[in-house]
């Protein structure tokens, strides 16, 4: 008979609270149900099949099959270059200065494990992607969140000012922002530079978004003066590319940036995905008119689903950028958002992401429901038509 440890705690008490998490949990009752879901952010459509077929043409010809360089591919690497180059007129050495990475997530994560001491401050604007939370745990940091409130989820740029102490040591910033929607401005942005140049910190942006802004535009940080040799970019071709399985990501930033982030990442996963990293890189390089179709597209589909959520009684909060809507269901007489996403499968066969789980103070946030509109719009018209009859009656 096998004797249980009972020494102590067998979770590190750094993840003490984080637990499943919330998109887990509202997949698998999507499963369970045979609801549509409209919580976690995956289109469900590939991306163009010429990428997927130069991804299988590496498979078979034997490129990216066996461990690939490091840093990524050279073809990826200069491919991501060309790319900031090309779209935001910023030079980064593909040898020195760009790492590729298992997803974003995975390039935020290296990124805080090897620049946060134990102790550090790190001040992310809530509500936050919710591996912000457990990679700042993990690195022993102490999260600092800087609220974004409805209707503009604008940032507080005094709110921020005073969240900055002698302990700060970098600023996570996500713009266009998960899950609220919000782009943040050209002047918003420079307010953030000026104060991370004069406070003397680092900035580590997450621009996963950076194609899919129907309202303003996408500014990195890093054009900003001072900014370029301060700020690790991250990115990634799953929301771009709508291949969000293959999960290539990637990290830009002066070389003793990158060096420090590849030290964390190489003990993380070492490399990954060789084969897909040759398609991202011929991704990289479609037409402007892929990536305006690309926004067309999402844009109406978010068009269809805001407006009909409106029309059942939803308050709206129309997003600026990204796959998603945050909503508020108190018009609907409903007080708690947690409670109505876990019930909302069985009631409507509908499945939703409660926001208040990507804050630090919920109550900001206890009636907003966040839902995905990266869907085919028949699929958004059948959630609309199982939540109107849910809630019309």
């Amino acid at each position: 008979m096998m004797n249980k440890v009972t020494l102590r705690p067998l979770l590190n008490r750094r993840l003490e609270g984080l637990g499943t998490t919330i998109f887990a949990e509202m997949s698998a009752r999507a499963v369970a149900t045979g609801s549509i879901n409209l919580g976690q952010g995956f289109p469900d459509r590939d991306g163009p099949p010429e990428i997927a077929r130069a991804a299988a043409d590496a498979v078979l010809q034997g490129r990216g099959n066996q461990y690939p360089p490091g840093p990524g591919i050279p073809e990826l690497r200069r491919a991501i270059t060309e790319h900031q180059q090309r779209f935001y007129h910023l030079d980064y050495d593909p040898d020195t200065e760009v790492l590729v990475t298992t997803g974003a997530t995975e390039a935020v994560a290296a990124t805080l494990l090897a620049l946060v001491e134990p102790g550090d401050e790190v001040i992310a604007f809530e509500p936050y992607y919710d591996s912000y939370a457990a990679n700042i745990a993990m690195a022993g940091g102490t999260r600092v969140p800087v609220t974004l409130r409805p209707p503009g989820f604008r940032p507080d740029l005094a709110e921020l000012a005073q969240a900055i102490t002698p302990r700060t040591r970098l600023i996570l910033l996500n713009s266009p922002h998960n899950p609220t929607g919000s782009v943040f401005t050209r002047d918003e942005l420079a307010a953030i530079a000026e104060l991370a140049v004069e406070r003397d910190l680092l900035v580590v942006t997450d621009e996963v978004y950076e194609h899919l802004v129907f309202h303003g535009e996408h500014v990195p940080i890093a054009q900003f003066p001072g900014m370029r040799e301060r700020t690790v970019t991250i990115s990634s071709a799953g929301k771009t590319f709508s291949f969000t399985g293959w999960k290539i990501g990637w990290a830009l930033a002066a070389p003793e940036l990158v060096s420090a982030v590849k030290t964390a990442k190489q003990f993380l996963t070492f490399v990954s995905g060789g084969p897909f990293q040759y398609a991202i890189a011929q991704a990289l390089a479609l037409p402007d008119s892929y990536y305006r179709t690309l926004r067309a597209e999402l844009q109406a589909q978010r068009d269809l689903l805001t407006r009909g959520l409106a029309e059942i009684g939803f308050g709206v909060y129309p997003p600026q950028g990204t796959y998603f809507v945050t909503t508020d269901i108190k018009p609907l007489g409903e007080p708690d958002g947690l409670e109505f996403c876990r019930a909302l499968p069985e009631r409507a066969g509908v499945v939703a992401i409660p926001s208040s789980v990507f804050y630090d103070h919920a109550d900001e946030a206890r009636t907003q429901v966040r839902f995905a509109f990266c869907k085919r719009p028949q699929v958004l018209a059948e959630a609309l038509s199982r939540l109107e009859k849910t809630f019309s009656t």
